[in-house]
């Protein structure tokens, strides 16, 4: 267990989840759930038992690592890795393999978004319990795979091998990654029954990502190799602001995991959600007699399938209503189909573009 680390990825906007995650509060650090905690402190609590508290590192923007202390009091600043700018998630997990190989070289770590939800905590912990031993057993890149249970647009897909598998069986070597595939072709991909959703789950030994940035993101690496041993000292700051504006912005995906031939994926169901959208806290949350999944001070006439979450001390009356999203947050209200949650982020855009930087 100690030479397990946690990497929380914890620096988006969720742009999608506007006007409730916003530039100055993404949703990370609001309870979306509805339990007493944010997501980022719901994340770090499921990891308890898997890791000591001394291996947990956050990687975020620099301007929420106060929000991040706030919101994880007990985590030591030296454990919270503020990056300059967003670069997407390559330069971020670069960042944290830097710096946990330079403190433990042989560090296993699970790299975990802070928005994501996860139901079933216990069979969480034991898949996680898998890929954390198989790492450490080969030299594999490994990912969770979410069993589908529907033919969502808004997930990337991996594509296994049934034949080629780790010892134990548990683990299939990727065959292919798809990005958000149209609907038809998710579809397809669902009736197979040999895909499954990528989840932003990953776990490695740290010089196993290492080596695959240098054979696969060579400049990154380059980058820092070249100011490793600034790690961990008062030096980091400034060197993590040079090594940001060299790197480029690319995921992790794009980068390494579909190009490197070591990339393993665990089927599970442990009762997930990104939360990434309206949509999917209407799936994951609790809902009335109609279907409504509510969030606030409301009263409810005729209405059915819908997400309302307002303030709590605004009262809130909708009436005539089918498979809509009211959201209230601060100075901006939304009331959009369900359907339509897609275009959440194009109104982001224009809100920016039509009334100024005070809306997003």
């Amino acid at each position: 267990m100690n030479s397990t680390y946690i990497v929380v990825m914890a620096g988006g906007i969720g742009s999608r989840f506007w006007p409730f995650s916003r530039t100055n509060h993404p949703k990370q650090f609001h309870d979306v759930l509805g339990t007493g905690r944010s997501m980022l402190q719901l994340t770090v609590d499921r990891f308890k038992g898997i890791c000591p508290p001394e291996n947990v590192f956050v990687v975020t923007n620099r301007d929420y690592v106060d929000l991040v202390q706030e919101h994880l009091p007990q985590l030591p600043a030296d454990q919270i890795l503020g990056e300059p700018i967003g670069r997407n998630t390559a330069p971020c997990i670069a960042y944290a393999s830097y710096r946990i190989a330079q403190r433990d070289p042989h560090a296993t770590i699970i790299v975990t978004p802070a928005d994501h939800a996860v139901l079933r905590e216990d069979e969480f912990r034991r898949l996680i319990g898998i890929a954390v031993a198989a790492a450490r057993a080969s030299d594999v890149l490994i990912t969770l795979g979410i069993q589908p249970s529907r033919p969502d647009t808004g997930y990337g897909y991996i594509q296994y091998m049934d034949d080629q598998s780790l010892p134990g069986g548990q683990l299939h070597k990727v065959k292919t990654f798809t990005e958000k595939p149209n609907l038809e072709l998710a579809r397809m991909f669902v009736d197979s029954g040999d895909f499954l959703w990528n989840s932003g789950l990953f776990v490695w030994r740290a010089e196993v990502i290492i080596n695959a940035f240098h054979h696969y993101l060579s400049d990154i690496a380059e980058v820092f190799d070249e100011g490793a041993d600034q790690l961990g000292t008062p030096e980091e700051e400034e060197f993590i602001s040079r090594a940001y504006s060299r790197c480029r912005n690319i995921s992790i995906d794009y980068g390494v995991m579909e190009k490197a031939d070591n990339v393993y994926v665990l089927p599970a169901d442990f009762g997930w959600s990104d939360v990434g959208t309206w949509d999917s806290l209407h799936r994951i949350g609790h809902h009335d007699e109609n279907n409504n999944m509510i969030s606030g001070d409301v009263l409810l006439y005729d209405t059915t399938g819908c997400v309302i979450k307002t303030p709590a001390d605004r009262l809130v009356v909708v009436q005539g209503l089918e498979d809509y999203i009211v959201a209230e947050y601060d100075n901006v209200l939304l009331i959009c189909k369900r359907s339509e949650e897609q275009r959440v982020k194009d109104f982001v855009a224009d809100v920016k573009a039509k009334k100024g930087g005070g809306y997003n």
